[in-house]
């Protein structure tokens, strides 16, 4: 019975939500850094210190030693614009078009590959912000700009920035990644509230949209309480995507895969032929 009423959903949809979060990206070859021993295999250096995640990705951590901060945030800088999407990201393009264009991405990922994947840049929210944009870390103002002219020089051996550090054009205060960080009360939100009113207008029109959630975890869990929020209020039916926590609660209606990304959106797309 779910099986046939998965395939219905798929096969009859007329608006679509992806949301994603950081395991849609494993696939591409990129960590999600999930819990403390799946980060510090990213970066040995900081195991050795023993700095986890949370910790790290602090505006604190960076302003008290920037070439350690941007040790960190320039490598996964360099890894993102280096990453491939794979090809579920096509899989997701193609239920866009079946639903004629009518879809919204939402994502807690700050790497920028559902724009590097050809989505519309117009129908994305990035709920976190984006690491290739950078601010003022005091913020002397909203402005923002693209990191295209930052090369960072990582150290990887010890994750400390060996070219120069970044700047602010306006005031020449430390620059950082414009993205959300824990215990950040300075992020320049100004790109993403953009985002989330475009995202605002186009879910006010929305009526039993499909939505594919992958790889958003519980540890950080706005992505999963924001799918099960809108297929309760907009009587939606929710496509979990997660090897290690499928599961879905009552009331929401929706099915649970226990895969990754990539072959779970493989599986889906058999579903629809």
């Amino acid at each position: 019975m779910e099986e046939r009423m998965l395939i219905d959903r798929l096969r009859t949809a007329e608006h679509l939500v992806i949301i994603a979060g950081a395991g849609l990206g494993v696939d591409s070859g990129l960590p999600d850094f999930r819990g403390n021993e799946g980060f510090w295999r990213a970066y040995p250096a900081l195991a050795g210190a023993g700095i986890d995640f949370e910790t790290m990705a602090t505006p604190a951590c960076l302003e008290q030693d920037p070439r350690r901060g941007w040790g960190f945030y320039g490598h996964r800088l360099n890894l993102y614009r280096k990453a491939v999407p794979h090809d579920g990201f096509g899989i997701l393009r193609d239920f866009i078009r079946q639903v004629s264009g009518n879809a919204f991405v939402i994502t807690s990922n700050v790497d920028g590959q559902f724009q590097k994947a050809g989505f519309c840049p117009d129908s994305i929210n990035e709920d976190h912000g984006s690491i290739h944009y950078l601010q003022c870390t005091v913020p002397c103002s909203n402005n923002l700009w693209p990191a295209d002219g930052f090369n960072p020089v990582v150290d990887d051996a010890v994750c400390r920035l060996v070219s120069d550090l970044p700047h602010c054009p306006r005031c020449g205060a430390l620059a950082r990644p414009n993205i959300l960080m824990f215990s950040d009360s300075r992020w320049v939100e100004r790109r993403q509230l953009v985002q989330e009113g475009r995202q605002k207008e186009w879910l006010a029109k929305v009526r039993n949209p499909l939505i594919i959630e992958i790889g958003a975890g519980s540890s950080i869990g706005s992505m999963r309480a924001l799918s099960e929020r809108l297929a309760v209020q907009r009587a939606g039916y929710l496509i979990r995507i997660n090897p290690r926590e499928p599961e879905i609660p009552a009331p929401v209606h929706g099915t649970g895969i226990a895969l990754g990304a990539r072959e779970a959106l493989h599986r889906l797309a058999e579903h629809i032929q």
